[in-house]
C-alpha cells in the first residue's frame, strides 16, 4: 500500500504578508530601542526588505544567506551580552530571529511560526515592565495576532469580519482570565520566578557614592517607592528615608562597610510613632528604605548595625511591607569603639585644605559638639551654592567644593562635611537615601522618586549617639521644607516633574494614581492577598489542592457555558417563521412531518389529506403564511402577524 504523500503548505498571499508585517512590527516596536545600535538599525532594515519584496513580488533570500544572517545575529548577541541566556540576551536574540523568519516566510506554515514568535515577544514585554500601559498594548498586540491568524486560515475573510471575530474571542476569554487571576496559586518572587539579569542596569542608589553619582538621578522621574501613612504624616524635616550608610572613604568614593544583621534593633524606640505601608520598587540590593528609625518586629526584614533595614536576598521584585518608625529615637549611645574609630579614618594626602580646616576646628573648639557647630557656621557663611550641575570634580573634590568653585549637590555637601568632621576628631559618616516626597491628592499616597535621592551626614557625640546633620539644608533650606523643584527651580527639572505647569502636574497625579492602583491590586495580588480575598468569600485554608479544585470546577462550568453558547443551532428566524415552525411541530406530533424541501402549499395539501377533519384550518393557515411571507410589499402587517400567531396557538390538531 503506497504511503500517502504529505500535502504542501499553501503559499502566502500578499495581503497575508502585509498582516504578518503589521503584527511583527507591533510586537517588535517596544524592544528595538533597547537593542545595541547596530541591531536597532538592522531589525528595521530586515522588516523593510520583507515589505519591499512583498510589494515587488520578489523571491525570498536563499537558505545560505538566511543561515549566515542567523549565525551573525547569535554571534553579535554573544559578543554584546556574553551569553544567549537570560532576559536581555534572550529578548535581543528573539528580536533578531523574528524578522529573519518573516523575511523567509513563504508558506502558511512559516507564517504560523512567525505568529508563535510574536506571542513570545508579547511575553517578553511583561518581563521588562508590567505597567497598565504595557498591559493595554499587549492586549492590542494579541488582537492583531488573532486577526492575522484568522486571515491566514481564511484568506477571503474581510478585515471587518476578522475584527468582529477577534472581539468575540477576546470577550469570551475574559471570564477565564479573571478566574485564572483570582484562583491560580500565586508564586512569590519576580514574574514567573525569573530573576533579573545580573548584567542589566538599574536606576537608583548604590552601595557607594562619588561626586555626581546622586546628581545623575535627578533626571530620572522613576518612582523609588510609595508610602501610605496611617494617620498624620511626619513633617517634611523628618522625612528622611534611610538607605545605605557609607563609612569607608578612599579619597574620592565612599563605600559601605560590612553591615551585620540582627533580628531586633539595637536601640530602644522613643518619641512620636509613625505607622505606614511601603511599596518599594526593585533595586537589586538587600537594603530596604525606611523612615528613621524602624521599631521592632519589622516584617520580613532584619536590622543592620548601620541602623538600616536589610533583607537576606536582593530586592528583585516590587515588595510591600508595613513599618512603624520613631524619628526622634536616640541611636548609637553605646556605639562600639572600633566603629567610632572606623568613622574617623581618612586616606593619607586626600583633600589637604579640608583636613587642615578640620584640624584648626579641633584646636579652636574643646568639645566635639562645639566643633560640629563651628563647621556648620563655616558652611553657612562660605557662600556655598546648591546646584544640579556642579563642576566636574578633580582629585580633591572636597577642597574644590569648599574653597574653589563652591557649587555642588547633596553628595558634595555631605562628603565635605564628613571629611571636615573626621579631620576635627568627630566620628562621622555619610548616609544615603531619599528625602521628602510628593503627596498625590488623588489617592493620598506619598510618592518618592529617584530624583529625590539625597545624602546627609551623621556625627557621633558623647551622650547623644549618632546625630543627623544635613549640610545641604544649611545652604538650601527649601530643599528640605519645600522639595527639590522649589529649591533649584522648575527650569532645571524634567518636564514631568515640574510644579509650575498645572496640566503636567495633574497628568502626573492621575498617571501615578492609576499606576499605584494597578500595582496594589494586580501586580501586588500575592499569596497573602489571595488568601485574604478567598477567606472573605468563605474559602478557608486556600492551599494548592483547594485552589486547584476551585479553579478546575469554575473552568469546567465556564467551558460548559461556552459550549452551550457555541453549539450549532438552526436559524432562529423572525416572529412569522417561529409561528410557522410551531404549526409544523404540532402537525409532526400527529405523524405529518414536513420535508426540508417541501413548500407551504404542498405540505398543507398533504397534511389536509392525512387529516380531513382539520383540512380547512390547515389549508387556511398555510395560505395565510404564504401571503404574509411571499405576498406583495405591505402584506406583512403587524395586525396580520398577530392574527396569524393567535390562530397557530389555537390550532390543536
Amino acid at each position: 500500500m503506497a504511503k500517502a504523500r504529505k500535502q504542501p503548505s499553501p503559499p502566502l498571499q500578499a495581503a497575508q504578508v502585509w498582516c504578518l508585517l503589521a503584527t511583527a512590527l507591533l510586537g517588535l516596536a517596544p524592544f528595538i530601542p533597547t537593542l545595541p545600535v547596530l541591531m536597532q538599525i538592522a531589525v528595521p532594515v530586515l522588516l523593510a526588505a520583507r515589505a519591499w519584496g512583498n510589494w515587488r513580488n520578489k523571491a525570498v533570500p536563499s537558505r545560505l544567506i538566511m543561515g549566515l544572517a542567523a549565525v551573525l545575529g547569535v554571534a553579535f548577541v554573544l559578543n554584546t551580552y556574553h551569553t544567549v541566556v537570560g532576559k536581555e540576551a534572550g529578548l535581543a536574540l528573539l528580536t533578531w530571529l523574528l524578522p529573519l523568519k518573516l523575511l523567509e516566510a513563504n508558506t502558511r506554515r512559516d507564517a504560523r511560526v512567525v505568529i508563535m514568535l510574536c506571542c513570545f515577544m508579547l511575553t517578553g514585554q511583561f518581563l521588562n515592565e508590567q505597567s497598565p500601559l504595557v498591559a493595554v498594548f499587549v492586549l492590542v498586540c494579541a488582537g492583531f495576532i488573532i486577526m492575522t491568524s484568522a486571515k491566514l486560515e481564511q484568506p477571503m475573510l474581510s478585515v471587518r469580519t476578522a475584527a468582529r471575530q477577534t472581539r468575540a474571542l477576546l470577550l469570551g476569554a475574559v471570564p477565564l482570565m479573571v478566574l485564572l487571576f483570582v484562583l491560580f496559586p500565586r508564586i512569590e518572587g519576580p514574574l514567573w520566578g525569573m530573576p533579573l539579569d545580573s548584567l542589566s542596569s538599574s536606576t537608583g542608589l548604590s552601595d557607594d557614592m562619588e561626586p555626581g553619582s546622586i546628581a545623575n538621578l535627578i533626571v530620572s522621574g522613576e518612582v523609588a517607592f510609595r508610602v501610605e501613612f496611617e494617620g498624620k504624616p511626619p513633617p517634611p524635616q523628618l522625612r528622611y528615608w534611610r538607605g545605605p550608610v557609607l563609612t569607608d572613604f578612599d579619597g574620592r568614593t565612599w563605600h559601605q562597610r560590612h553591615n551585620p544583621m540582627r533580628p531586633e534593633p539595637h536601640y530602644s524606640v522613643d518619641g512620636p510613632a509613625y505607622s505606614y505601608s511601603m511599596t518599594l520598587e526593585p533595586h537589586k540590593h538587600n537594603w530596604l528604605l525606611a523612615l528613621d528609625y524602624p521599631g521592632p518586629k519589622a516584617e520580613n526584614a532584619q536590622y543592620g548595625e548601620d541602623l538600616n533595614l536589610l533583607t537576606r536576598n536582593p530586592v528583585q521584585a516590587r515588595i510591600r511591607y508595613h513599618l512603624t518608625s520613631y524619628p526622634q529615637t536616640r541611636v548609637g549611645l553605646d556605639e562600639l569603639k572600633f566603629i567610632r574609630a572606623t568613622a574617623l579614618r581618612l586616606p593619607q594626602g586626600s583633600n589637604p585644605r579640608t583636613v587642615a580646616l578640620g584640624q584648626r576646628l579641633h584646636e579652636e573648639n574643646a568639645t566635639p559638639a562645639e566643633r560640629v557647630q563651628a563647621a556648620i557656621r563655616f558652611m553657612r557663611g562660605d557662600g556655598l551654592a546648591y546646584t544640579l550641575s556642579p563642576p566636574i570634580a578633580g582629585q580633591h573634590a572636597a577642597d574644590e567644593f569648599l574653597f574653589d568653585n563652591k557649587k555642588g549637590f547633596c553628595e558634595h555637601f555631605s562628603s565635605a562635611f564628613t571629611i571636615l568632621m573626621r579631620a576635627a576628631g568627630v566620628p562621622a559618616r555619610v548616609v544615603t537615601g531619599y528625602q521628602g516626597g510628593e503627596f498625590n491628592p488623588l489617592d493620598g499616597t506619598l510618592v518618592v522618586r529617584q530624583s529625590e535621592a539625597h545624602a546627609w551626614s551623621e556625627v557621633w557625640l558623647e551622650g547623644q549617639g549618632w546625630v543627623r546633620v544635613d549640610p545641604t539644608a544649611l545652604s538650601a533650606p527649601r530643599r528640605i521644607a519645600d522639595g527639590l523643584a522649589n529649591a533649584v527651580g522648575d527650569t532645571q527639572m524634567p518636564l514631568m516633574l515640574r510644579q509650575d505647569n498645572a496640566f503636567v502636574r495633574n497628568l502626573r497625579y492621575r498617571m501615578e494614581a492609576l499606576s499605584n492602583t494597578w500595582n496594589q491590586w494586580v501586580l501586588g495580588y500575592n499569596a497573602k492577598r489571595q488568601t485574604e480575598l478567598l477567606s472573605q468569600l468563605g474559602v478557608q485554608n486556600a492551599d494548592w489542592q483547594t485552589l486547584t479544585s476551585l479553579l478546575g470546577s469554575f473552568v469546567a462550568l465556564w467551558l460548559a457555558w461556552l459550549t452551550w453558547r457555541l453549539w450549532p443551532r438552526g436559524p432562529r428566524g423572525d416572529a412569522l417563521d417561529r409561528s410557522w415552525r410551531l404549526f409544523c411541530r404540532r402537525l409532526a406530533r400527529r405523524g405529518v412531518r414536513r420535508a426540508p424541501w417541501e413548500g407551504p402549499a404542498d405540505f398543507a395539501r398533504r397534511a389536509a389529506l392525512a387529516m380531513p377533519a382539520q383540512a380547512p384550518t390547515i389549508l387556511a393557515l398555510a395560505e395565510e403564511f404564504a401571503r404574509l411571507r411571499y405576498g406583495p410589499p405591505g402584506s406583512e402587517s403587524a395586525a396580520g402577524l398577530a392574527a396569524f400567531r393567535r390562530a397557530v396557538q389555537q390550532f390543536r390538531p
